[in-house]
């Protein structure tokens, strides 16, 4: 790709010059140039990374001859010159320099780099192009080469940091001006895709934090939230400071309760800081005790203790935001920008119930949490209808039962958390979160086009939100555009890293890309971190170690009704029918047996038939790792629901024989029929089929 846009670029350019990783000069033709002058290379090398790719014969004498005298080293400048001016008329490609009696400039009429293009795509505001060029850098370092001198070295590094510089200003201002211009996608893909090599989640201080659960301390007794309040309004208002990536809310609790260290909670959250403290109330009043942690020494760098009473704090936030908020920045050295003013309820009853249901949210597969989120996030939306935080979050508790907890209503739930969306945008533009979730509900509408047009939205609106990055890279991933959705799960990732259904996302896309070491290794994550281990199974079967395969796919029975849980309207299974089914699901995804797999898929037709949910994901996830194109066809077809969107993913790997659905004769007439042909032909093609077929 990048060979191609070297050699199209106007002025149709005779050398083409690679800048990022090892340095090459090739002519248009592709012949390798200079391969034996090394002098002559790096004198191209330097005047690729000037602005105005010119350099005084001066800088260039010092910085290629440092250890010669003055009228030596002027005088290899000219040999070398001379030379350049040699090999060049070889090689047809014409003269490549203009000199002069005091300087030495690239002719860009003859010449183009990656550096130039890339440069000019951003100030031309060529979103895509400058995106499609960031993929293919990737974090290949400018001028990737041994070391030639200390003072040639030393200009180097300070070369690159301009450089690095320049292009995350340029990235910067043209996220912004395609935002504005109302190009959420080509925003949300530049941002994306410019976060693997200047992740700007993380700032020039390269500062993250997690903030902690704050113990709380009651002598009273009786309902009493504010720790969780405290928490709440510091992660809300850390998370909008540039200079600050925030650790998601999933992956610190999920830390905070395995009674590690302080340092080992920062290493395992990938955090530089930590914010801990306590909420202490006695009759006297009430005492919030803040710190801040080197996650590295696990050194308290900052403290303060606030106190005063209950409504002190609920009704002056502000003390909180402001106050603490800043004295965090100052230790940091950050400065304080300003963000926009959070719309909270002014109901104290209503915020603690909205605490409270948030808490369940994420564990609703306990026993009885999925009703209670949404019944005590319904009670606070009673007191206050316009509490838009607390409708994002009652779309997410729906969302969140209809995909994990075995119930025969995943479309109506699906239906209720695009509406509590809706209502939540209505009240508060910056929503973003809801926004996505109104996106995945557009799939169970067989409009995945419109799901991609809301979760681009998002992304604008809250690019820094992690529960948003990874809807938007899932949706990708579910339309097989795998590169484009890499940058968005990785971002959310690099958020939220110790949850485990994010890595299942990873695992795949690097699967589909056939990055099979890397898949596996992200597979392995999620098993550490407590999800199924059956696409770690898929992955070992296809890297070929299959009897380690199946012993893996068949040892997640042991997670049934807990981690897996059952499928809607069943009965759960005695032990020995349990073994019996997960036996020969393993040996049939995972052995290659052929007569296994048939088997097998005769039975998922069965259960196609019979069960209550006859789109269940524990039928729809084996039909696509067998490759049972007719059954996967005629599942999504049929229904697509929050709780089997997710297996479309692994449409996408070209690999026998989960490709067979997507080689089947009928493949684009059932991607016509579920909405894909219409979200490719808006928002680009898959990367398995780079054009529509039937037009070949």
């Amino acid at each position: 790709m990048l060979n191609d846009r070297l050699a199209t670029a106007l002025p149709a350019p005779e050398v083409i010059a690679r800048i990022f990783g090892e340095f090459r000069l090739e002519t248009a033709s592709g012949a390798p140039l200079l391969r034996s002058n090394r002098r002559g290379m790096l004198l191209i090398g330097l005047l690729c990374l000037q602005p105005d790719r010119s350099l005084s014969r001066e800088i260039v004498c010092q910085l290629l001859w440092p250890d010669r005298f003055h009228a030596q080293a002027k005088a290899s400048l000219r040999q070398c010159l001379l030379d350049l001016r040699q090999h060049c008329e070889n090689e047809g490609c014409g003269h490549l320099l203009t000199v002069t009696r005091t300087t030495v400039a690239l002719d860009r009429a003859v010449f183009r780099s990656d550096l130039c293009l890339l440069e000019d795509s951003l100030a031309e505001g060529k979103g895509d192009a400058a995106a499609e060029l960031l993929e293919t850098i990737g974090t290949l370092p400018l001028l990737q080469a041994e070391s030639f001198n200390p003072t040639y070295d030393r200009w180097l590094a300070m070369k690159r940091q301009e450089v690095d510089a320049r292009l995350r200003q340029g990235v910067a201002r043209l996220v912004s001006d395609l935002r504005n211009a109302g190009e959420p996608e080509a925003s949300a893909r530049l941002s994306a895709v410019a976060q693997a090599r200047y992740p700007v989640t993380r700032g020039l201080a390269d500062i993250a934090l997690a903030v902690l659960p704050f113990d709380q301390i009651d002598q009273l007794g009786g309902d009493f939230f504010l720790a969780e309040g405290v928490t709440d309004e510091l992660v809300s208002r850390l998370g909008k400071l540039e200079g600050i990536m925030l650790a998601g809310r999933t992956s610190v609790l999920a830390v905070a309760a395995r009674g590690q260290t302080l340092t080992e909670m920062a290493a395992s959250l990938r955090v530089t800081h930590l914010v801990e403290g306590e909420v202490r109330r006695t009759a006297e009043g009430i005492t919030v005790r803040i710190a801040l942690i080197e996650g590295a020494t696990g050194t308290e760098i900052w403290a303060d203790r606030i106190a005063g009473s209950i409504d002190d704090f609920f009704e002056s936030r502000k003390l909180i935001g402001n106050n603490v908020i800043a004295a965090i920045c100052r230790v940091l050295g950050l400065t304080l920008s300003p963000a926009p003013m959070r719309r909270m309820t002014a109901n104290r009853t209503a915020y603690a119930l909205y605490l409270q249901g948030r808490s369940l949210v994420r564990r609703s597969m306990t026993d009885g949490a999925a009703a209670k989120s949404v019944e005590l996030l319904e009670e606070a939306l009673a007191l206050d209808p316009d509490f838009a935080e607390c409708w994002t979050m009652l779309a997410d508790a729906h969302i969140h039962n209809a995909v994990y907890t075995p119930c025969l209503d995943r479309l109506e739930r699906s239906r209720k958390a695009s509406e509590c969306a809706q209502r939540a945008v209505a009240l508060d533009a910056g929503q973003g979160h809801a926004l996505a979730i109104q996106g995945f509900h557009e799939w169970t509408q067989m409009n995945p086009a419109g799901a991609l047009d809301l979760a681009f939205e998002a992304y604008a609106r809250e690019p820094r939100n992690a529960d948003v990055a990874l809807r938007l890279g899932s949706s990708l991933l579910y339309v097989g555009r795998t590169r484009a959705a890499l940058p968005f799960l990785e971002a959310g990732i690099e958020q939220d890293p110790v949850y485990g259904r994010n890595y299942v996302l990873l695992a795949s896309a690097y699967f589909n890309l056939g990055e099979i070491d890397l898949a596996l290794s992200a597979a392995q994550r999620t098993v550490d971190l407590g999800m199924p281990g059956m696409w770690l199974a898929v992955f070992e079967a296809a890297s070929g170690a299959r009897e380690k395969a199946v012993e893996t796919y068949y040892a997640q029975r042991m997670l049934m009704n807990t981690v897996i849980v059952p499928p809607a309207g069943t009965e759960p299974m005695s032990d020995a029918v349990r073994d019996a089914y997960w036996h020969m699901a393993a040996k049939a995804i995972c052995s290659g047996d052929a007569a296994a797999r048939a088997a097998y898929c005769a039975m998922l037709d069965g259960l196609h038939q019979t069960m209550p949910d006859p789109h269940d994901p524990t039928i729809a996830f084996p039909a696509i790792w067998m490759g049972h194109a007719e059954l996967v066809m005629k599942i999504f077809r049929e229904r697509i629901h929050p709780a089997n969107v997710f297996a479309l993913m692994n449409l996408w790997a070209d690999v026998e024989p989960m490709n067979r659905t997507r080689l089947h004769p009928g493949f684009m007439d059932f991607a016509e029929d579920i909405g894909l042909v219409e979200a490719w032909e808006r928002h680009g093609w898959p990367d398995l089929l780079p054009a529509d077929p039937r037009e070949a």
